[in-house]
């Protein structure tokens, strides 16, 4: 069953950011990457990329595979919510099917 439009994985860390009372610049040293590259992420602004999932899992926790799944679900609900299927033909009869 899909989420009802999931949080933006960058809701999560500054949720962190704040439970850690931290500053985002010291957050940023810790994962190594610009403190504007992190207030992108905490606006929401950019997608986390398999490699700030890396230093995410690293710095805050969780596997990288969770980040990527987070990303991947609000990513792919806001695609759902923006794509027509109305406008889209299906190649086979059996709407959803897939060759290999």
């Amino acid at each position: 069953m899909k989420q009802y439009n999931p949080p933006h994985p960058g809701k999560l860390v500054a949720d962190n950011i704040a439970a850690l009372n931290l500053t985002l610049h010291e957050v940023a040293v810790a994962l190594d990457v610009s403190p504007s590259r992190l207030q992108r992420i905490t606006k929401q602004q950019i997608a986390i990329s398999a490699e700030m999932a890396v230093r995410l899992s690293y710095v805050i926790g969780s596997s990288p595979e969770w980040w990527l799944r987070m990303q991947d679900a609000y990513s792919l609900y806001h695609a759902e919510q923006k794509v027509d299927s109305s406008r889209l033909k299906p190649l086979s009869t059996a709407h959803g099917s897939t060759t290999q």
